[in-house]
């Protein structure tokens, strides 16, 4: 099933660590661990693991950027083999929440990414209609995203010559939530020309057209979406549902006592605590639930009777991406000392939340069982586990049977040299090392601990003729992925940033590191967090990193991140002396590996300037105002979300 297309054999430590983790797996070991090292080839690795094994995979990142580059590189190994991204589709995510101190509600508000929503529906249809899938996934895959089995039994199959009645089929399609197209033209809509009948799946680019003769169906072809450009003729086709809550009406029916059973108990729950407040309100939130249930099928909210659903008792397991997987399939962990933890720490935030609802009367306790995976159950649900991380922790140090080495880098880069300035002399020292890297046509990497004094320090660098740009948490992750690319492509010289780029990023054009309050005790500075970041300029032959710490004064991470990295770095001598290699930075292809963006993206290329921001501003305003006018509250409920993501920039 699985063929892996690449020009290079696996070399170095690879073979063996291929080996070792192959026989592992083949043994029945639950746990195993990649230890590899920046540059050393492990997503090649992994990719021969599949190969070998010919089993399905699940691969989690962290975040969506590295699981962008993961899907990537995978598409490229395996371009016959269906490869597949799974995030979380929200351009904007404002959770429901209550907040006690205030006694504020707030609604849930969320933008979606149609393009992220159409790769998450391609995702889950290659696992129920093929067995080569690979899945590049972010943690979000732990939250429930409806049942396998009613969502693949509401497919709707079409073959040519068959009779169907037409007023039957815009209902079946509305059943699973397909909506009528008028004006707008997107995935998950379905359009009426007489005789003909066209859906736009939501997991594709392209449309399918039905052709009548009367009752019958007489041809079935896919089209391009814009130049209407015939694809391809089919005798078949299955339509997956438009959503993946998606619910049988039958099931809706049976539902619908228990929910209301539930709403009774807790309004007489609230009346005998005297709180009659809560007790209406939840009263009026769930008869109108109930009410758009019965009649449609679909509420906004859906997921928070998931547990009936799915009819599921209380603390049983939602069903997420991995019930989706077939039996034996395999998972690997990437950067799992990041990963990891950040699965664990999931439900107890989400639970919190969710508490805060139910106490003041705005969800029904089962609203709770709506929920990411315990960490308990996410293990449980994983096939096979490989962790892959240059730097594991103590859970992969605890859980794991094998342990497979790859410190050599098959390019015969070592790790770069390290050497420790006083902080007092800081900017001196950066300004020459930049310049050098500029001279060289290569780049630089500059880690803060604080947003602020990454900003003012780019701020400085900028007065200073150095095409630089800081990255911290509040810039969006469309705008990080525009300054990497620009970073690799030149346009930028220099990279300011906080804990953004430690794990998993290919900048092999990063010759220098500088690395402010090395000393630091903390997250941003222990052994692992300054493994990470002397890393980044492991892809290139000129590496070279600066710790700048007050009076030169030394941490025990650093002397521990100093020693392992002269450790890898004696290991990839000795095997360049014997195979005669001479380090050489192979600079790999700038890929698009950027999030899909929304329609009314404004920052992407160029400077939008204060004058240019007034004139989208009142361009936004007049379009949601012709949007009210014409009822159309959805659409300019949409372009409010936008402007006021464009006054912030103001």
């Amino acid at each position: 099933m699985f063929k892996l297309n690449s020009p290079y054999k696996p070399t170095g430590d690879q073979p063996e660590a291929i080996r070792t983790l192959v026989d592992s797996l083949k043994n029945g070991n639950r746990y195993q661990t990649l230890l590899g090292v920046t540059g050393s080839g492990k997503t090649f690795t992994m990719a021969n693991i599949i190969s070998e094994l010919q089993r399905p995979a699940l691969i989690m990142a962290h975040n969506k950027t590295l699981a962008a580059q993961l899907a990537q590189e995978f598409k490229e190994f395996f371009p016959e083999n269906a490869v597949h991204y799974f995030v979380s589709y929200y351009d904007y995510y404002q959770p429901e929440a209550f907040v006690v101190k205030s006694g504020a509600y707030i609604e849930k508000e969320a933008t979606i990414n149609e393009e992220i929503d159409r790769l998450r529906h391609a995702a889950t249809e290659s696992l129920l209609t093929r067995k080569d899938v690979i899945i590049i996934a972010s943690v979000s895959c732990i939250y429930g995203i409806g049942e396998v089995d009613q969502y693949e039994a509401q497919c709707l199959r079409f073959e040519v010559g068959q009779d169907y009645m037409m007023e039957n089929l815009i209902r079946e399609l509305v059943m699973v939530q397909f909506t009528r197209s008028t004006a707008d033209w997107k995935p998950g809509m379905f359009l009426v020309k007489g005789d003909i009948l066209e859906i736009w799946p939501s997991s594709s680019e392209s449309i399918i057209r039905l052709e009548f003769f009367g009752d019958t169906l007489d041809r079935i072809t896919r089209i391009e979406h814009l130049t209407h450009t015939l694809i391809e003729e089919l005798e078949e086709i299955t339509i997956f549902p438009a959503k993946h809550f998606v619910t049988e009406k039958g099931i809706i029916e049976s539902i619908l006592p228990k929910i209301k059973h539930e709403m009774e108990e807790q309004v007489a729950f609230f009346q005998s605590q005297g709180k009659l407040v809560e007790a209406e309100r939840i009263k009026m939130r769930v008869e109108y639930d109930m009410e758009m249930l019965a009649e449609v099928g679909y509420v906004n909210g859906i997921e928070n009777y998931s547990m009936y659903l799915g009819n599921r008792n209380p603390w049983e397991p939602p069903a997420t991406l991995m019930e989706f997987f077939p039996e034996g399939f395999l998972t690997f962990i990437d950067e799992s000392h990041i990963t990891i933890p950040q699965v664990g720490g999931m439900y107890a935030g989400d639970r919190a939340r969710k508490e805060n609802l139910v106490n003041y009367g705005f969800r029904l306790p089962s609203a709770m069982e709506n929920r990411p995976l315990r960490f308990e159950e996410f293990e449980q649900k994983i096939g096979q586990t490989v962790f892959v991380s240059a730097t594991p922790s103590k859970y992969e140090a605890e859980h794991q049977r094998v342990v497979a080495e790859q410190v050599i880098r098959p390019t015969g880069l070592l790790d770069p040299e390290i050497e420790i300035e006083d902080m007092e002399f800081m900017v001196d020292s950066l300004m020459k090392n930049i310049q050098a890297v500029i001279r060289r046509w290569e780049r630089a990497l500059i880690t803060t601990i604080t947003k602020k004094s990454s900003e003012d320090l780019a701020n400085y660098l900028a007065e200073n003729g150095i095409k630089v740009r800081y990255l911290h948490s509040e810039i969006e992750t469309i705008e990080r992925l525009e300054i990497l690319r620009d970073y690799r492509l030149g346009e930028i010289d220099v990279i300011v940033w906080v804990n953004l780029l430690r794990e998993g990023l290919d900048l092999p054009e990063t010759s220098f590191i500088g690395i402010l309050d090395a000393e630091k005790i903390g997250f941003l500075r222990s052994k692992t967090s300054l493994l990470q970041i002397i890393g980044r300029a492991a892809r290139n032959a000129n590496g070279r990193v600066i710790m700048y710490s007050h009076g030169c004064k030394q941490s025990v991470a650093m002397v521990d991140a100093i020693d392992e990295t002269n450790r890898r770095r004696a290991v990839q001598i000795a095997y360049n002396e014997k195979h005669g290699i001479t380090p050489t930075t192979i600079i790999s292809s700038v890929k698009e590996v950027s999030i899909p963006k929304k329609k009314t993206e404004i920052f992407a290329g160029g400077e939008m300037t204060k004058e240019k921001l007034t004139v989208y501003i009142k361009r936004l305003e007049l379009e949601m105002d012709v949007a009210a006018a014409n009822l159309d509250f959805e659409r300019a409920a949409e372009i409010r979300d936008e402007l006021l993501s464009v006054r912030k920039k103001k």
